[in-house]
């Protein structure tokens, strides 16, 4: 019994798979987050080209 207890302390396998785990959660919420950022930039130049396209009095071309 002693040596299954030592056998199992020993053992690092189930602590690499949970590193592996929490490095893939990380990756994940970065990637949630980016394409939040993304898509909330995206939506923010649609509208101004909406806005542009429907009143082209106050449209301002870009670098002006």
């Amino acid at each position: 019994m002693a040596k299954i207890l030592a056998r199992f302390a020993k053992d690092e396998s189930g602590a690499t798979a949970i590193e592996y785990g929490l490095i893939a959660a990380l990756i994940g919420l970065a990637i949630v987050v980016g394409a939040g950022a993304l898509g909330n930039g995206l939506n923010d130049q649609f509208s101004k080209i909406s806005d542009c396209i429907s009143d082209t009095k106050n449209c301002v071309p870009a670098g002006e």
